[in-house]
């Protein structure tokens, strides 16, 4: 066996921790695919930055080319994240695990504060947001949320925009978008033998994200902290009104 002396091998990984700076992201593609499938030639492949509105990005292997298109919002992204997501999305192709360390490093990034109030930045500016109206075929949002917000939170949260759904959506009952400052409810609720407790239990969870916002403080973001869990739970009704909604 041989090995290599510690004093020439500092320098070499020195060198190519820095190597890693000067390559362009097509380069690193390139490189993570040899990492990943050292046996397969690198096909030809090319790497597009987009306009969209959320930092999403994707691989495909179309004609024997790979094809990366990627938010714009990671043109600017330091070399170890697009490395990071290189590793993420040829995986993803490859269907092969994503080492921990590139995972995280990515999920980091996205956190970050500067990062994450250009991300909201883009959203307002470039997504497009169907809102409605509160006022539905049989009941009206606004109502509903006042109603809550004088019972549980004293009148205290301001009112978002509130809207229902293109359409009765089992899959996605209800959700808060903070770009757009709006809950949108499935018109899956606005039927009438849709029990009133599911509809008001739905609602009255989302007003709670206006409460108690995503905690970035750690890695990956948690949407539902341990007060979120505990005021939900204060909800009457709410074991009852949770079964109702695996009816639906």
């Amino acid at each position: 066996m041989v090995t290599m002396p510690e004093s020439d091998a500092a320098p070499l990984a020195e060198s190519l921790q820095s190597s890693l700076f000067f390559e362009s992201a097509a380069e690193i593609y390139a490189r993570v695919f040899r990492e990943l499938k050292p046996r397969t030639p690198v096909p030809p492949l090319t790497v597009e930055f987009c306009r969209f509105a959320n930092p999403d990005s994707f691989i495909r292997l179309e004609e024997g080319r790979l094809q990366i298109r990627i938010s714009d919002l990671l043109e600017a992204a330091p070399a170890p994240v697009m490395e990071a997501l290189a590793h993420i999305l040829l995986g993803k192709l490859y269907r092969k695990a994503t080492p921990r360390m590139y995972a995280h490093r990515y999920r980091l990034y996205l956190n970050r504060k500067d990062v994450r109030r250009q991300t909201h930045l883009v959203r307002q500016i470039r997504g497009r947001k169907f809102i409605s109206g509160p006022q539905g075929e049989l009941h009206n949002l606004e109502e509903i949320f006042e109603r809550l917000n004088a019972r549980f939170f004293d009148g205290l949260l301001g009112r978002p925009l509130l809207g229902w759904s293109r359409g009765a959506s089992r899959s996605q009952l209800g959700h808060f978008d903070p770009s757009h400052n709006a809950i949108v409810i499935s018109r899956i609720f606005d039927r009438a033998r849709t029990p009133a407790l599911a509809l008001e239990y739905v609602m009255f969870h989302e007003m709670l994200h206006l409460r108690y916002p995503v905690d970035h403080t750690r890695a990956r973001r948690c949407v539902h902290t341990m007060e979120f869990k505990e005021a939900e739970k204060k909800f009457p009704g709410w074991k009852e009104a949770k079964e109702m909604l695996k009816r639906l």
